[in-house]
């Protein structure tokens, strides 16, 4: 394994670690849980850590006679990942036409240790489309031809790097919950409550944006 590799790899993941998803999930469990909320959240993001290792592993060990199946896997993502956040933008473009009240952020009381973990793992899962750095990553593995084991030791690491992020906010809010639940607090407040008000400007800007982001995988390269 090449130092140039070594460092793609690293900035890949590093990027993929900046991942809403997971730090938003980190964030309101250890806002909203009654209790053991640091353990709950450990448990999500190691269902997050697993899946990110296993698919990463899968597709690392299964594409090494066929590197070209992970660029196809790559565009059929990219059209599927670019395709939603078009429908989404559109969606969120259609709903500013009139005003509507902000849902509150709630955590279902059947969230506990037990069930973060597999809820962790669905939601990285469900996310993974979107992981762009992810597929490249493996994609430079698998053509760069690198031994299994250096193969996977690699994967381990990025999973660690990707769910760093959120092992901080889970450190930090752990030995400083008070604080960091009146921070979490005055962020949810901000975002969680009120009303959203009539735009058509900012509904017809984001109509726009969605169409045009869905039409990316459609451009020439």
């Amino acid at each position: 394994m090449t130092v140039d590799l070594a460092l793609t790899i690293l900035g890949l993941a590093l990027l993929d670690s900046v991942n809403p998803a997971t730090i938003v999930a980190v964030t309101l469990i250890l806002l909203a849980a009654p209790r053991r909320a640091g353990l709950i959240a450990l448990a999500a993001v190691a269902g997050s850590a697993i899946t990110v290792f296993i698919v990463g592993a899968a597709l690392f060990l299964s594409a090494g006679a066929a590197a070209g199946a992970v660029d196809g896997i790559i565009n059929a993502l990219r059209f599927l990942a670019f395709g939603a956040a078009g429908l989404a933008l559109v969606i969120s473009g259609l709903q500013r036409f009139k005003d509507r009240p902000r849902k509150a952020i709630m955590l279902p009381v059947w969230f506990t240790p037990t069930t973060a973990f597999p809820f962790g793992a669905l939601l990285t899962a469900a996310d993974l489309p979107n992981a762009f750095p992810y597929f490249i990553a493996i994609e430079r593995m698998v053509a760069s031809s690198i031994e299994p084991i250096s193969g996977l030791l690699v994967i381990l690491g990025y999973t660690l790097i990707y769910c760093l992020p959120c092992l901080v906010l889970l450190v930090v809010g752990t030995i400083n919950r008070e604080r960091t639940r009146a921070w979490l607090s005055r962020i949810v407040t901000r975002f969680a409550t009120g009303t959203i008000e009539r735009s058509i400007p900012i509904a017809m800007s984001l109509i726009i944006a969605g169409i045009a982001v869905g039409s990316i995988p459609f451009w020439p390269l």
